[in-house]
């Protein structure tokens, strides 16, 4: 196992919330619900969160009336966007890529709470 995985704790306490969601919800919820769900076991479990945080966007320097709005940002340094679909795309996962580099953090979770018989997750590095 490597021992230099960024964020390796945080992101393992994360990942365990979202076992304990899928334990009790299984799949074939909508996202809005696994995302009540995991704020509730964020709560419960002391992690660090903010929810649906504006992140803001610049072009040329210059602040834009867009703004990214991930599902999390945990322990303020980890994106966490959660997706309920049969099978993760490279679509979703260059949303979360996009999170990160507009806001230099290095750590983004794609967690898909659709696939069945277990919750998906990867981990995306800027």
């Amino acid at each position: 196992m490597n021992q230099n995985l960024l964020f390796k704790e945080e992101s393992y306490k994360i990942i365990g919330c979202c076992f304990e969601v899928y334990k009790d919800k299984g799949n074939g919820f909508l996202e809005s619900v696994y995302q009540e769900c995991l704020r509730k076991e964020f709560e419960s479990q002391k992690v660090p969160f903010q929810e649906k945080p504006r992140l803001s966007l610049f072009y040329k320097g210059d602040l834009l009336e867009q703004y990214y709005e991930p599902d999390f940002l945990c322990f303020d340094n980890i994106i966490v966007e959660l997706k309920a679909v049969k099978a993760v795309t490279d679509e979703h996962r260059a949303q979360v890529i996009n999170y990160l580099k507009s806001t230099d953090n290095k750590l983004g979770l794609l967690v898909n709470f659709g696939h069945f018989p277990k919750v998906e997750h990867e981990r995306l590095l800027n």
